[in-house]
């Protein structure tokens, strides 16, 4: 949905967590999971704040969104071991699988294909356009070119005998009717507005 590049994760928060809440439909509240930064806590308690009206003269008051929630999932380590997660929820409820095991995952497919976060390479990102380029591109074969295993869905009468349609994340939530290929995506005719 959104990431951002820089020194560290705490200057980069703020961003990340304003991005996706622009980017989600009609900017409601979501499900946060990260790890024990206060970074994190501070960003969703400031982006995530609507003007309630009051009817009184002046600014409204700022409040918090009631469908946002963000829960930690802090590791705890013995000797540079993982013994245990510590899962603590900060704003609203706690999320249902507050472990960052698909963003991890997501992780390791930028890295497996994107030789410019690979150690010791010669494929440079020299730019912060061309760096752009390569994750987004990288972001939407993943889910729109690419079927997951885990969201396949079960359907009768497959061609060939098959019980198990492939769906892509894009299809799963409904962005997509199909597995999309290079040629689609290279000569599909997109428009992009630009905020006046």
């Amino acid at each position: 949905m959104a990431w951002a590049f820089g020194p560290t994760e705490d200057a980069l928060a703020p961003e990340v967590v304003r991005l996706s809440r622009e980017r989600t439909r009609g900017q409601a509240g979501v499900c946060w999971v990260s790890d024990g930064r206060k970074a994190y806590e501070k960003a969703v308690r400031r982006v995530y704040r609507d003007p309630q009206r009051s009817g009184k003269r002046g600014r409204p008051p700022l409040v918090l969104r009631q469908d946002v929630r963000l829960t930690q999932a802090v590791k705890q380590r013995v000797g540079g071991r993982v013994v245990g997660v510590e899962v603590r929820p900060v704003v609203g409820e706690p999320v249902a699988c507050p472990y960052c095991v698909h963003v991890e995952r997501l992780n390791g497919v930028l890295r497996d294909r994107l030789n410019a976060l690979t150690r010791k390479t010669h494929a440079f990102a020299k730019q912060p356009t061309t760096w752009d380029a390569l994750v987004r591109l990288c972001l939407f074969e993943h889910n729109w070119m690419r079927p997951h295993r885990a969201l396949r869905e079960r359907v009768g009468g497959l061609p060939g005998g098959r019980r198990y349609r492939p769906r892509t994340p894009a299809m799963a939530i409904g962005l997509a009717e199909h597995v999309w290929s290079w040629e689609e995506f290279l000569t599909f005719k997109h428009y992009q507005y630009k905020k006046e």
